[in-house]
């Protein structure tokens, strides 16, 4: 397997992540976690990896198998399945699938395989054992501050109106504002109210509004968040509207 994100990996002692370096990012679809964490850890010359990717992965891996609504048989193929997320794309038991992962149908079917607790288990440990083997980075998804790296250095929540969010999507890929839009809604509820790493505002994370915001001046508040002089543990809106 190769330096990405994806060999099966054994479950280490928690003390095994303490000299680990998280910036830690989440939020809902659309808020520009990827953008946002791709450039911010370009700027700081970190490496980044996007959880979401992986699963996006196991669920194409699934489509393949013709098993995506077997949640037993999902949760056996994501201790089997090779994949490799990185900067050069997404490799799913070595076949190219950076395209298809990003698909209307995965899109469909992503939010069950995510809430598989067996699948979530096996990707955490992965998610940290990429991290361990690079001594910390950038890693966006939707529980990485509250599950995966609670102790992450920084905790950054990511949102935007759901409007804007919807008007991102149609941008990137095309679509019915409207239709994309209540696609979000319908998103978020569902992450929100799993029983299994409901995507929620990990305890001392910071909240970045994007809503009106350019890269440029997120990634500004962020930078400023990393200044040593600022206090990291307090939990309160940056750039909010």
């Amino acid at each position: 397997m190769s330096e990405h994100a994806g060999e099966p990996a054994a479950a280490a002692a928690p003390e095994a992540d303490a000299a680990v370096h998280v910036i830690a990012i989440d939020g809902p679809a659309g808020a520009g976690k990827s953008t946002i964490a791709r450039a911010l850890a370009a700027r700081l010359g970190l490496e980044y990896l996007d959880t979401g990717a992986m699963y996006r992965a196991v669920t194409y891996a699934a489509m393949r198998r013709g098993i995506v609504d077997d949640d037993a048989a999902v949760a056996g193929l994501a201790h089997e399945v090779t994949l490799e997320v990185g900067e050069h794309g997404v490799l799913v038991d070595g076949i190219d699938a950076t395209v298809e992962v990003r698909s209307a149908e995965v899109t469909r079917s992503v939010s069950r395989v995510a809430a598989n607790s067996a699948v979530r288990s096996e990707l955490v440990e992965r998610q940290r054992a990429w991290a361990r083997r690079r001594g910390g980075g950038v890693i966006e998804g939707r529980d990485i501050g509250s599950v995966v790296f609670p102790d992450a250095e920084l905790k950054l929540y990511l949102t935007a109106s759901p409007r804007v969010r919807a008007e991102r999507r149609v941008a990137e890929a095309g679509g019915d504002v409207d239709e994309i839009e209540a696609a979000i809604a319908a998103r978020d509820d569902y992450d929100s109210s799993r029983s299994d790493s409901p995507l929620v505002q990990a305890d001392g994370s910071r909240v970045l509004d994007t809503t009106g915001l350019s890269i440029e001046a997120v990634l500004a508040a962020i930078e400023r968040l990393l200044e040593p002089d600022v206090d990291l543990d307090v939990d309160r809106g940056v750039g909010a509207t």
